[in-house]
């Protein structure tokens, strides 16, 4: 699939309601600020001897509350009708429903967010499951190098997988001992603490291991295709 075409259109038993329309313009407004390099401050903390870094990214500002980002478009995923395929370049593919993803090895983990728009969120505690466990069910091939991830309101987006299956990143359920809420992404949502916040789609449905690397929604409008927050990788 190309990166701007609309992803593979789901089965009529896993199909799910959308509301609200995408937000032509908010795109509009996000690409001229990848074109102006809105943000940057021309700031990098990069690792040094002692591999660490400061905690807030350049540029962020950090909040109490969540805000809610999307693209206009929230997909209502029913719990019963939930499902995540992990397929590509895998030995065995995966299928997976909610009650089979809950029977997985479960983790708990508290890390930082960081989101393009500038704000950063500290101690953020999820439960779900590990990226690596769930990779390694599926018995990724030597071949794969590359992850892409497709929601159900159409998002895209795209990792390497030596990014994916890091020990902090998580397929969560449930942010502070509660269930995710439809607004951030339930009944599951990528969290890859380490890069900015788009690259952690939320209502995935699809993971695929690929060969070559394939840009997603926000990466070819402008968008960095690593997202380092450190490196204020905003914009490519």
């Amino acid at each position: 699939m190309a990166p701007d075409e609309t992803p593979e259109s789901p089965s009529p038993e896993e199909a799910v309601p959308l509301t609200g329309k995408v937000r032509e313009k908010l795109i509009e407004t996000k690409q001229a600020w990848a074109r102006e390099g809105r943000l940057l401050t021309g700031e990098a903390y990069p690792l040094g001897g002692t591999a660490t870094r400061e905690r807030l990214p350049p540029g962020q500002t950090l909040v109490k509350d969540w805000p809610v980002l999307d693209l206009g478009v929230q997909p209502d995923v029913a719990r019963d009708r939930w499902r995540l395929r992990v397929e590509g370049l895998v030995q065995a593919p995966l299928r997976l429903t909610l009650d089979a993803f809950m029977a997985l090895p479960q983790a708990e983990l508290v890390n930082d967010i960081h989101c393009v728009t500038q704000w950063s969120r500290y101690d953020n505690r999820w439960q779900g499951v590990r990226a690596r466990d769930l990779v390694e069910a599926a018995r990724v091939k030597d071949e794969a190098r590359f992850v892409a991830f497709t929601s159900y309101d159409g998002y895209t987006t795209n990792v390497p997988l030596a990014e994916f299956i890091r020990d902090e990143v998580l397929l969560a359920h449930s942010w502070e001992g509660r269930p995710l809420t439809r607004q951030h992404g339930g009944p599951v949502r990528v969290v890859i603490p380490r890069l900015y916040f788009w690259k952690s789609p939320k209502w995935v449905t699809r993971i695929e291991l690929l060969r070559e690397d394939r840009p997603g929604f926000w990466e070819v409008r402008g968008y960095h295709n690593n997202g380092d927050p450190w490196l204020e990788e905003r914009y490519g």
